[in-house]
This record gives C-alpha cells, sequence and structure tokens, in this order.
C-alpha cells in the first residue's frame, strides 16, 4: 500500500517509500503453515464420532486465534508501517487501527547515520537514525532496507534543501526594493 498522494503539500513528492524489510514478517509467514499442518494433524486424529465435534471446533478457533496473533497482526504492522522520503520531509507512520506518525522537515535535520549488525548485513537491511534539531531529537527507523543507500539518498535530500532555501533567500533579497542612494 502507498502513502497516499493526498497527504502531500503542494509541491511536496515522494522520493522513497518504503516499508521495513520483509524479514520482519519471515517467521509470522512461515508459521502458517506450522499452525494449520498442527492443526489439521489434531483434528484428523480425533476419532470420527458426533461427541468429537466440539473438540474439532475448539481445535479450529484454537488454530484462527494463533493465526492471527502470530502471522495475520505481524503482518498488518508490517504493511502499515510506513518510511517516506519526500523533496521537503521524513515521515514516519505505523499503526493499523491506532495510528502515529511523525514528521521531521529536511531543513531541521542535523545529522543521518545508520547502523546494522551481521545479521542486517546478511539481509541487507539496518537502523538508520535522523538526528534533528528540536525537543524530540532523534527518530530511529528500524529495519530499513538498504539503509546504506537510503542514507545517502536522504543525505542528498537535505542537500538539496538547503540548496533551495538558500537560492530563496537570495531570490528574496534580490526582490525586496532598494532605497534610493542619497542626491549630494
Amino acid at each position: 500500500m502507498a502513502y497516499p498522494k493526498s497527504l502531500l503539500s503542494p509541491g511536496e513528492e515522494v522520493i522513497l517509500d518504503l516499508h521495513p524489510h520483509w524479514k520482519r514478517i519471515a517467521l509470522p509467514v512461515l508459521l502458517v503453515p506450522v499452525i494449520i499442518g498442527l492443526a489439521a494433524f489434531a483434528a484428523a486424529e480425533m476419532p470420527d464420532n458426533s461427541a468429537q465435534a466440539p473438540v474439532r471446533w475448539a481445535i479450529l478457533a484454537v488454530a484462527v486465534a494463533l493465526l492471527f496473533w502470530f502471522s495475520l497482526r505481524p503482518y498488518l504492522t508490517w504493511q502499515f508501517t510506513h518510511y517516506v522520503f519526500t523533496n521537503r520531509r521524513i515521515v514516519h507512520r505505523e499503526g493499523v487501527i491506532a495510528r502515529s506518525g511523525r514528521d521531521v522537515p529536511l531543513n531541521r535535520v542535523n545529522d543521518v547515520s545508520f547502523q546494522h549488525g551481521v545479521i542486517d548485513r546478511l539481509f541487507g537491511c539496518g537502523t538508520l537514525i535522523v538526528e534533528s534539531a528540536g525537543e524530540r531529537g532523534q527518530v530511529a527507523f528500524n529495519e530499513v532496507p538498504r539503509v546504506e543507500k537510503v542514507q545517502r539518498r536522504l543525505y542528498e535530500l537535505v542537500q538539496d534543501e538547503e540548496n533551495r532555501e538558500r537560492q530563496a533567500d537570495r531570490s528574496a533579497t534580490d526582490r525586496t526594493p532598494q532605497p534610493p542612494d542619497p542626491v549630494s
């Protein structure tokens, strides 16, 4: 699911729209056949009589609850977590029903760094840390795919924003009327 264009400001365009790395949902996806297999095996081992029907329904209910909690919930959390980088700001949104988010204007970014351990390097992801001016300081984006490339691209976006602001200041200064020269 892409980040909605209706949430962008005029003149703002999405440069990168990312979800956390797929490794976050690898285990929940692998649990689907395990849970279904165990539930099917348990139901098949029940004798074929009408007295065991409630037990089969209980097995089904437990399997559905386990699938929801260990597979569907993590998948939905992953699907509804967005790391969006535009030409004006950094947007972090997460949550399925209750949502939370944080925006950092590019002109407030002081530092962009990344970290990744051995496992993260194997999977090609890491943690992107954005330091901004203001009360809240740092924002950490966990399990960012291709974190080094994202860090480099974000640095370029910050530089572009600084250049754009500098140019806007310069053109505003050029447009201000100059006082006439005093005639002596």
